[in-house]
């Protein structure tokens, strides 16, 4: 066996249809279907579920999702113009070699941490 890649990301959420315009309208990824306490979404080929918890097992918080953008800053803006918490600015997290990784966290509408990243390039 060989795992190829992430196919699907589960996110627990409290409230699905709240949880559906934060992700839809506030970070802009592509609604693909909702059925039933599912909603599914698509990011560059894997895909996001949004689900009720089924049972009290997984009713915790998620994972950190970290989201890859090709500006960092700017993406911060757009996204504090759309009212979204972030719990820092964005920062320098780590410089290896000619890459500088930048981050900035935030929370959805659901009180999960997620993160802006951002790799460049510098001379």
């Amino acid at each position: 066996m060989k795992i190829q890649k992430i196919g699907q990301i589960g996110v627990p959420v409290k409230d699905l249809e709240r949880a559906i315009q934060f992700y839809k309208n506030k970070l802009g990824l592509p609604h693909l279907f909702t059925a039933g306490n599912l909603a599914f979404f698509e990011s560059n080929g894997t895909r996001l579920l949004l689900s009720l918890p089924e049972s009290e097992e997984f009713a915790t918080a998620s994972s950190i999702l970290y989201f890859q953008v090709a500006d960092i800053h700017a993406s911060y803006a757009e996204l504090l113009s759309k009212e979204v918490t972030f719990t820092d600015e964005p920062h320098l997290i780590a410089k290896i070699g000619q890459t500088e990784t930048w981050m900035a966290f935030f929370k959805d509408g659901e009180g999960n941490t997620h993160a802006l990243m951002s790799e460049v390039q510098v001379n």
